[in-house]
Formats: structure tokens, C-alpha cells, sequence
């Protein structure tokens, strides 16, 4: 991502992720000691794919923004997103913002 900002407000992901008409969505994944771990994404609108092509399921399922807003808070997560408006974007460690 060359040009990138970061957004912790939740208001502001909120209006980012909308701008681009997506939606917060959420999977459960075990960790490496066999703890549940949410994963947080966003799903955002694709173009139609042919009839023939299968989708891929990628275990993601659609959340309220407040699940995902509160795990993504719980997990100490912000956003960085790119500038030129396309749907690019990246979970960071906030403690690694300062």
C-alpha cells in the first residue's frame, strides 16, 4: 500500500467500509494451541462472477458492527486503509502506531 492512513475511530472504519460498500464479516479459526480465534474481514461488492466459476468459501460470516467493532477493539486491531479509493486495506497492531 503506497499511499496509506490508519483508522482507529470506529465512525471513521465505518465510513470507509461503507464508501466502498462493504460489509464486516467475521470466521473462527483455532490457534496453534487449539484456542478459538476470531478472524476479522471485509467483504466488500464484486462484479458477477460466470455461472460456471465456483465461489470460494472462505469461512467468513456477515456481523453486526458491534461484534465486529468489539473484537476488532479486543484485539487492540486498527485499519490501514489505502488513500486512492479502492477496497485495500490491512489489520495493524495499534501499540505499534506511536
Amino acid at each position: 500500500m503506497t499511499h496509506a492512513h490508519t483508522l482507529t475511530r470506529h465512525r471513521d472504519i465505518q465510513a470507509w467500509v461503507a464508501e466502498r460498500h462493504g460489509l464486516p464479516a467475521m470466521s473462527r479459526s483455532p490457534n496453534r494451541f487449539g484456542e478459538w480465534r476470531a478472524r476479522l474481514a471485509l467483504r466488500f461488492e464484486r462484479p458477477p462472477r460466470p455461472a460456471d466459476m465456483p465461489a470460494t468459501d472462505q469461512g467468513l460470516s456477515p456481523v453486526s458492527w458491534a461484534a465486529w467493532l468489539a473484537e476488532l477493539d479486543r484485539q487492540q486491531l486498527a485499519l490501514r486503509v489505502s488513500e486512492n479509493g479502492d477496497t485495500e486495506y490491512e489489520f495493524v497492531e495499534r501499540k505499534t502506531l506511536n
